[in-house]
């Protein structure tokens, strides 16, 4: 195996790369643990920081015979962080998305989650990350090509488009704060019971109109 710290993945970008994706990865795992407005003001941060470094990343060339990487994140755990990230965000979590190709095709307007988006773009990330580990250069140096080829395909995309949507949340006026979801669902039950009392004083109207006609 190659120990040859000339190596590109060795190089400066990669590693700032590599700590910009710990912190990334950690800000992700740590999501039950967070407020909801810090959730999202760290993102506002952190999204940007994780594209430029991506945008700088070396291209190499495959360097593994077999062309096999080893995967890290399981189903499981990749659904442990969207279903956690779901959670945060709440009423916050679905946005209107515009840069996709079944946009194109579509009449009515499409929605994807940030919930989603963020677990697609950790779990690349994080199987770099893990990947980088292994300090093989072989191993290092295809999951480098691998991450990049997915960020300029595919993550990248994610990442802005979650930015915008963070950006929303973020400035749209409205307290985000989780305190204020409950308080949104108490009057959301109010209004409901306010709804069905009338509607059942109606219908006991109604019930009793012909008597009250004959009287």
């Amino acid at each position: 195996m190659q120990t040859d710290f000339e190596h590109p993945v060795y190089s400066k970008n990669v590693i700032e790369f590599v700590t910009v994706a710990k912190e990334f990865c950690a800000w992700l795992e740590n999501t039950p643990n967070l407020p909801r407005r810090e959730f999202v003001e760290t993102g506002r941060k952190m999204l940007p920081l994780l594209y430029i470094k991506a945008s700088v990343l070396p291209k190499t060339e495959t360097s593994l015979e077999d062309d096999f990487l080893e995967k890290f994140v399981t189903e499981e755990e990749y659904q442990q962080v969207m279903n956690a990230i779901q959670f945060k965000m709440g009423p916050y979590n679905d946005y209107l998305e515009v840069f996709t190709e079944d946009m194109q095709r579509s009449v009515e307007p499409l929605t994807a989650t940030i919930s989603e988006n963020l677990a697609d773009i950790y779990q690349d990330v994080k199987d770099f990350l893990m990947s980088y580990r292994t300090a093989v250069t072989e191993i290092m140096n295809d999951a480098l090509l691998e991450l990049v080829s997915n960020f300029e395909e595919f993550w990248g995309q994610r990442l802005v488009n979650v930015l915008r949507a963070l950006h929303e949340v973020a400035f749209n006026g409205e307290n985000i704060d989780e305190e204020a979801d409950e308080t949104d669902q108490l009057e959301d039950n109010r209004n409901t019971e306010d709804w069905l009392i009338s509607k059942m004083q109606k219908k006991w109207q109604d019930d009793h109109k012909e008597d009250r006609e004959e009287i």
